[in-house]
């Protein structure tokens, strides 16, 4: 909802230019039970340790949270083979990537993500009361030499995601060094990992925040842990970021049931190779199935395709028709990419129903 400004209570200079973040929807009228592929859930939900957990907790819901994250931050230090001490936990990745703009940022500093990247960026920095500098991905991948020409002494944030949201691309891990190392010396590189733990082997860059003193790492709990409902992240960092983070953070910014769930999920590291192993196979289905029948996507490493059509015209006619079938993506238009359709990769009987519809719209349009 947007009203007229008040003509004398006024926010600070810049927050009127935010365009709020749009989630992607979950219902659609008429539709009795349609099925959400817009916001990259994980469709199996969260495992029965993390499911246990969370109802264990319900009788302590009168006391205030832990602080300090402890048992949560050392279960993801045992699981990750991390220093606790490095960890800082927020709600969501979210307020990380907010509390680290709002730490580093200010008027007359900027902030460089790229064209077809995650929207918070974008808030985050205006928030601050930073200039957002958005830089051209080279075939819908990060040019780091496009970053390192944009960067200069006005530079204080540098947000890559990898795996990308919405492209699913992976950038090389010499190239995201070379970054890390080309930046201006005041700069922070910060390593969005939201979809991190469905690449096997992939330690989100951990090993070039533990080499460096310019590079942090951000991970969450609402993708391949199925827990968004819970909005549970957490960042790896040198030790002169993580004290920033904690001075100000809210001093309870997770709930008890939260922090429980996080720590039984991270522990349940059985059931997150299950979900990689069929995502793996179903994302594999879905993209060949789109691409025998015309519909191009990048390599992706995330559980997500980001299919592409002739034009923004198609992709809107096919998105018509997914909405009628019950099927509700996500349109790329907010990442520049209006001739796109992000599609998250669902169970194997979604992702029949996804190619199921994009036949019958292809056999509408041809």
């Amino acid at each position: 909802m947007t009203t007229t400004p008040h003509d004398r209570i006024r926010p600070r200079p810049g927050i009127l230019d935010i365009a709020a973040y749009q989630a992607g929807e979950a219902t659609l009228p008429g539709a009795v039970a349609p099925l959400k592929l817009s916001s990259n859930e994980n469709p199996f939900g969260p495992g029965p340790a993390a499911l246990a957990a969370f109802r264990a907790s319900a009788d302590k819901l009168h006391v205030y949270p832990e602080s300090g994250h402890a048992r949560l931050r050392a279960a993801i230090g045992r699981v990750y083979g991390l220093d606790p001490e490095g960890i800082v936990c927020g709600a969501g990745s979210d307020e990380i990537i907010a509390l680290l703009a709002h730490a580093y940022c200010g008027e007359g500093d900027e902030v460089i993500f790229t064209d077809h990247a995650f929207g918070m960026y974008r808030i985050s920095a205006l928030a601050a009361g930073a200039t957002p500098v958005e830089v051209p991905e080279r075939e819908r991948r990060a040019d780091v030499d496009a970053i390192l020409a944009a960067a200069g002494p006005r530079t204080r944030l540098v947000f890559l995601a990898s795996p990308n949201n919405p492209t699913g691309a992976l950038t090389p891990e010499a190239e995201v060094a070379r970054l890390a190392e080309g930046l201006p010396p005041q700069a922070l590189l910060v390593l969005d990992g939201a979809y991190a733990e469905y690449v096997p082997g992939f330690d989100g860059h951990a090993g070039l925040v533990a080499a460096r003193e310019n590079v942090v790492m951000t991970r969450t709990f609402s993708k391949i842990y199925g827990l968004g409902g819970l909005r549970i992240g957490w960042a790896l960092g040198p030790a002169h970021v993580v004290d920033v983070l904690n001075r100000i953070r809210g001093p309870f910014n997770l709930s008890t049931p939260a922090l429980r769930a996080a720590e039984a999920a991270v522990e349940d590291q059985d059931y997150v190779a299950w979900c990689r192993a069929e995502n793996t196979r179903n994302r594999a289905w879905l993209a060949e199935a789109l691409a025998i029948r015309g519909v191009p996507s990048d390599p992706s490493s995330a559980n997500f395709v980001l299919a592409r059509f002739r034009d923004a015209a198609e992709a809107d006619a096919c998105d018509r028709t997914l909405r009628a079938a019950g099927l509700i993506v996500r349109r790329a238009a907010s990442f520049n990419l209006p001739e796109a359709l992000r599609i998250t990769v669902g169970d194997a009987e979604a992702c029949a129903r996804v190619v199921a519809a994009v036949d019958a719209h292809l056999g509408a349009t041809v």
